[in-house]
This record gives C-alpha cells, sequence and structure tokens, in this order.
C-alpha cells in the first residue's frame, strides 16, 4: 500500500491530455481538467474519508485548455478534488475561486457529502456576487474517487428491443422498492433492492422490456428544501454526470450499478436513464460553487450578454453551455460510458429543447443532435426527448430527428380529455390511436416515434387523474402554489378516496379505459410505475421534494384488477405484434405494402364528415389491417352502454376492459354489446 505520508510525484513521460477525469491505467492514475481560462490547476489528495487534505500538487503539463498529470502508484479508491486559479472577475463571466474545493466533473464515484454552509459560495454570503469568500470549503464538500471500471458482464449483448416491441416503465429507484415487502429491508432505496427478483418478477408479470430510471447520477438536495426539512427526491439537480447517487449504493461502489442492470439484462429487461444535461445543481449567479462554476463558469454555462448573469431557459437558475466543444465532450463522454462501461440501453433526456439551443434559438440539427445522430456508438441506443424547455420557442413535440422519440404530452392530454367526456375530443383521440402523424409522420420518421403516456412522475398519478379534481400540494411547504393546474383530472364523485363502491367502479372502469387507450395505440407506450396497481400520492402533483410515503409506492394496497388488465394488453400487445413501424392510412392513401386504417361509427360503417361533430357521440372503432398477419379491431367507448355492429366476418373478443377478467376469447359476430367506459379489442385472422 502506497505511503500516502509521502507527497507523489507527476511522471512527465507518461501525462495524457486525450482522456479526461481521473483514468486508473494500471499502474497509476492520470489526472486532467478542461478550463479554457483558468491559470493553474491543482490536483488534491485526501484521506481515504475524504476528511483530511494529505496533497496540494500542481498539474504539470496543459493543452488546449486541459490540464493534466499522470501520478504513478495512485490506484482506485484514491479521494481527490481540484483547487482552480484563474481571475475572480463576475462581470466578465469568470468566477473563479482557488479557496473552494471542485468534484471533478468526469468523477465516477463519490465519497461524502454536501453539507451546506456559506463556504461553498465563491462571494461573501450577506454581500453581493462581486465579493469573494476566503474560506475554505473542503469539509463542507464530497470528493471524487478513483476507481477502476473492470466487470465481469458474462459476456452479455445488448439487448436491442425493438422500438414496435418497447413497453417502458418509468420508476425511481428508491420509490419502487422503498416500501416493497418482499425486498429485504436493507436493500430497500437501492440498486440491489432494484435488481431483486421480486421487482424484477413484477416488470416481466406486466410486460415490462424496458425500465427507465429516474435521474440516478449524483444530485444535491438543494439547501432550501434540506431547511424546510425535505429532499430533492426526483433528483433533477445534477451535481455529475458519470458518478451514480451514492445513497442508492448499499457500499457506496458503483459495481451495484452494474450488478443490477446486469440481472435486469438477465430477465430480457432493458435499462435506459433520465439524465439531465440542461442544467446542474449550482443555481443561478448567486448558487453555491461545487463544480463548473470554480471550473470555468465561463465556458461551462450560458450567460447572459452582461456576462455577469446567468441565461436560464430551465427554471432552475442557470443552463449548460452544451455548444461548448469541450461541454459537449463531456455530454458525449458521459453518455458513451454509461453505454459502453455500465451498459446502460439508452436515455431519456430532461428539457431537450435546451440542447438544441443555439445562438437563434432551438436547432432540430443543433451541434448536440447532430453529435449524437453521427456517434455509431449513441446512435444505436434508444434515445427520448422530453420536447420543450421554458424559453422562447421551447415547445418542440415533434420536432426532432429520427433516431429520437419524444413524450407526447399531447397524447395524454388529449386522452385524459377523451376519457373525462369532453366534447369535441374524437378527431384527437383518432391523432393519438394513430400515433399523433400530425406530429410525427414527417423527415422519415416511423410511427414508433411517439412516446404514449397518461401520467408520468410530473404530475397527477392515473390514480389521482380519477380521483381529485384539484392538487394537494400543502406537502411541499409553499402553500399550494407550486405544481401545475392543467390536470384534466375527475373525482368522479368525490375528492380523494371514497368508499362508495360506485364511484370505485367507476374509476377502476375509467382506469382501465386510459390504460387500454396507450397500450392500443400507435406509438411506445409508457406506463408510470405504480399506476399499474393503483397507486395515489394523495393529490399531490408535484411530489419533486417528498422522499417518504407520498412518492414511494404503496405494495400493501395494490389493486391486481388492474395489474391484470395491464398483463393482458401488453401480451395482446405483443400476440397480434400492433405496433407497427409504419403509419397506417386510409384505404385511398395507402400505398401498397402499407397498413390500412378505417374509422367505424358504431352503427357498422365508416365515420363520415358529419359524425365527427356529432356532439353526444362518445364511441367509435378503429380496424387496422395490415398486409398479411392479424387484423385487429379496437372499439373505444367512454359513454353509457352500448351497441356497436361489427363488420362483416367472424370475429374473436380479446380484451374487455368492462369485465372483470379482461382478458377474453370468445368468438363474436354481427353486434357488439359494449360496456360503458370501456375498451374492446378483436382480431380476425387473415
Amino acid at each position: 500500500m502506497r505511503d500516502q505520508t509521502r507527497s507523489p510525484a507527476f511522471d512527465a513521460s507518461q501525462g495524457r491530455s486525450d482522456i479526461l477525469g481521473a483514468e486508473f491505467l494500471g499502474d497509476g492514475t492520470n489526472f486532467a481538467l478542461f478550463s479554457d481560462h483558468a491559470t493553474k490547476v491543482e490536483l488534491c489528495l485526501f484521506d481515504d474519508d475524504g476528511k483530511e487534505e494529505l496533497h496540494r500538487l500542481t498539474l504539470p503539463d496543459m493543452e488546449g485548455g486541459i490540464w493534466f498529470g499522470y501520478l504513478p502508484d495512485i490506484m482506485p479508491g484514491q479521494v481527490y478534488g481540484y483547487r482552480v486559479h484563474g481571475p475572480y472577475e463576475p462581470e466578465n463571466g469568470h468566477r473563479f475561486n482557488a479557496n473552494k474545493l471542485l468534484l471533478d466533473p468526469y468523477a465516477r464515484e463519490l465519497r461524502g457529502e454536501i453539507i451546506w454552509d456559506d463556504a461553498l459560495h465563491g462571494y461573501t454570503i450577506g454581500e453581493d456576487d462581486l465579493s469573494f469568500d476566503t474560506r475554505d470549503s473542503a469539509p463542507f464538500m464530497p470528493k471524487g474517487v478513483v476507481v477502476d471500471s473492470r466487470f465481469d458482464w458474462d459476456t452479455e449483448r445488448a439487448l436491442r428491443t425493438p422500438w414496435a416491441d418497447t413497453v417502458i416503465y418509468e420508476a425511481h429507484v428508491k420509490g419502487l422498492t422503498q416500501q416493497h415487502p418482499d425486498v429485504p429491508d436493507d436493500l430497500r432505496g437501492t440498486f440491489r433492492g432494484l435488481g431483486t427478483e421480486p421487482v424484477i418478477s413484477h416488470l416481466q408479470k406486466i410486460g415490462v422490456t424496458t425500465i427507465e430510471l429516474l435521474p440516478i447520477h449524483a444530485f444535491a438536495n438543494d439547501r432550501y428544501l434540506v431547511e424546510k426539512d425535505l429532499s430533492n427526491y426526483w433528483g433533477y439537480s445534477t451535481l455529475s454526470f458519470f458518478a451514480p447517487h451514492a445513497p442508492y449504493l448499499k457500499t457506496g461502489q458503483i459495481r451495484e450499478v452494474k450488478e443490477a442492470i446486469r440481472r435486469f439484462h438477465k430477465a430480457g429487461i432493458e435499462v435506459i436513464l433520465d439524465v439531465v444535461f440542461n442544467h446542474t445543481c449550482e443555481g443561478n449567479e448567486l448558487g453555491q460553487t461545487l463544480s463548473f462554476r470554480g471550473i470555468d463558469n465561463a465556458s461551462y454555462y450560458l450567460l447572459a450578454d452582461d456576462k455577469r448573469h446567468s441565461f436560464d431557459t430551465t427554471g432552475t437558475g442557470n443552463t449548460l453551455n452544451v455548444a461548448h466543444p469541450m461541454v459537449l465532450r463531456m455530454v458525449m463522454d458521459s453518455l458513451r460510458y454509461w453505454v459502453q462501461v455500465m451498459h446502460v440501453d439508452g436515455f431519456r433526456f430532461d428539457l431537450a429543447s435546451t440542447l438544441g439551443r443555439e445562438t437563434e434559438g432551438f436547432e432540430r440539427d443543433g451541434s448536440f443532435f447532430n453529435a449524437i445522430r453521427q456517434d455509431p456508438i449513441l446512435s444505436g441506443v434508444k434515445l427520448i426527448a422530453e420536447p420543450w424547455d421554458i424559453g422562447d420557442g421551447g415547445y418542440q413535440v415533434g420536432g426532432y430527428r429520427w433516431p429520437f422519440r419524444e413524450w407526447n404530452d399531447k397524447f395524454r392530454d388529449d386522452t385524459r380529455a377523451f376519457w373525462r367526456r369532453d366534447p369535441g375530443m374524437l378527431g384527437a383521440i383518432c391523432e393519438r390511436l394513430s400515433g399523433s402523424p400530425v406530429q410525427f409522420n414527417h423527415s422519415h420518421r416511423p410511427a414508433t416515434s411517439s412516446v404514449n403516456f397518461v401520467a408520468a412522475h410530473d404530475g397527477f398519478t392515473l390514480w389521482d387523474t380519477v380521483s381529485y379534481n384539484d392538487k394537494h400540494n400543502d406537502a411541499n411547504g409553499e402553500d399550494g402554489r407550486d405544481g401545475h393546474d392543467h390536470n384534466i383530472s375527475d373525482n368522479l364523485g368525490a375528492e380523494g378516496p371514497s368508499d362508495d363502491a360506485g364511484i370505485d367502479t367507476a374509476r377502476l372502469r375509467r382506469v382501465r379505459g386510459m390504460l387500454a387507450t396507450m397500450f392500443l395505440s400507435q406509438g411506445v407506450p409508457m406506463i408510470l410505475a405504480g399506476d399499474e396497481m393503483g397507486n395515489s400520492q394523495n393529490g399531490n402533483n408535484n411530489a419533486y421534494c417528498q422522499d417518504n410515503a407520498i412518492s414511494w409506492l404503496d405494495w400493501d394496497g395494490a389493486r391486481p384488477d388492474i395489474c391484470d388488465a395491464v398483463a393482458a394488453l401488453t401480451a395482446f400487445r405483443t400476440e397480434t405484434g400492433l405496433a407497427r413501424t409504419r403509419f397506417a392510412h386510409s384505404p385511398e392513401e395507402a400505398q401498397p405494402g402499407q397498413p390500412v386504417c378505417l374509422w367505424l361509427h358504431p352503427r357498422g360503417d365508416r365515420m363520415q364528415d358529419d359524425d365527427w361533430s356529432e356532439g353526444e357521440l362518445r364511441a367509435l372503432g378503429l380496424q387496422l389491417q395490415p398486409e398479411g398477419g392479424t387484423e385487429v379491431l379496437i372499439v373505444i367507448n367512454a359513454g353509457d352502454d352500448g351497441e356497436f355492429v361489427l363488420p362483416e366476418g367472424d370475429w374473436t373478443l380479446r380484451i374487455d376492459t368492462a369485465r372483470d377478467d379482461v382478458a377474453c376469447d370468445e368468438a363474436v359476430s354481427g353486434t357488439l354489446p359494449i360496456g360503458w367506459q370501456s375498451v374492446t379489442a378483436l382480431i380476425r385472422a387473415a
């Protein structure tokens, strides 16, 4: 073991500027950090606990703004940080302050956590941000840890589940496992708990192919939340783009993430990550100096015209400057690291419109998007955009190029409104069942471009959508002002839980109807974890700060009637090959080999122009005729009990959400009874 009392010395002959971060090379570690405006960079080595700074060494070389040096005998487990020297000129965008210990943006593993203290700020709290604070921030900072990335993956190969076969499950590492009765107590809330058999078997039962994890990158629990005894539960406040969030690791070691991913892959389930490259946890110019701000504020962040202030398109105080080539490289390096080293299967990009912002605003062919499209590694994994931010022109649903897919909030809103029996929704729900072609059928994009959802982490859960008319966010400590009011919800007769059997039945019917609409539509279905079992957040539609039973899944209160319906719907979707990569067209417009769709009135013929404006019509049918294979008829009815005249031929009823047992296998012809607030699906063999 190396004598830590002896100051190590750099080996100038082995230093490398081409690999950023702390890279263990077998007999030592190469350290490299980008800062275009720094005058000196110091590497600080700490004891194993990260409490005592043992050595402070100046990185000996710099090329192209990359400061670097190779230290022999520095092995995995070494704890480190940086101090970066340069001008403290906020009015020119520079906020260097070597009194502040800085986290390596490329750190793969962290030791310690943020301890909120005024010393974490580059300026003196109580004065303006032009002042200069001389206190050492190291005692309050997490540090990076040198790691060895080797891991036995058992020669596994990437799953590459086709988009047409994909069913996404949006989940939170802790929320999914914290109250699971079959996950050992000491593993709950961690990747080791996530990768247990009870969790995986549940996902297999309901037909999930891909789990999408809310942010697992190391993030900060914002100071104002900690002071209110709350926390940044969702994790959209990134501290590091390479290191996993330490509380999700039982031992603190990144191999736990790899072990969980390996278990999911062996079960045939992909793992994709929700990533936040649009901003960091450092906030605006009045925020703390933890990493990027102190390394090179003018390079890593977008700044206002006066350079002193941050330019914010995210609502979080700052915007990462991905148009800068070295910042773009960091983002690309992070993505490739998670694919090649950690074996994840793709990414969902939070506020992705920010990543496309260049000098003239959002650019669908911006540097970030083009870099990914040409990348031989990243262009082959699953890529999903949250296609909006809060800046001008930020709403870009349908505005991205292949290979990106997009969250489609139009699907959520129109589906909720249709099932709430809002007037004039027939045309809109047909668009959503068809894969939203107005938004996505262009630029050679496939019919799997729309990620369809009826609930996500941000907003009401699906059960709360049928249980509350208004948000109930008092627990967030903002007097109910936070969270949006556009819930498109209906409590069906009682605000919150109800013992009324009629209300409960109506809620169940509507939830099944919305789920069936999602799973039977063209595109890619995404279910919010817990919606398959009626999970509630007690009407909180902004539970970002609730690391407690409000957000954790209530496994003991799970409703098997919903879970069984989801299993039946995913099985039907798979059995019939319902999802297509090509959009369906009317018989008059379809080209040879294209799937054909017919919109049918309950009376049995095709919908006519006047039918679309029929105010009381709440039911219609979609007949899908593929080129060969199984013909499918989907009948949705948001109204009362009724009848639907079937097209000629022998049909088999396979799905009926009005029945206790949703899965069916019943020959039918002629006129089909359709229950109130229900969806039926039938097949006719070619």
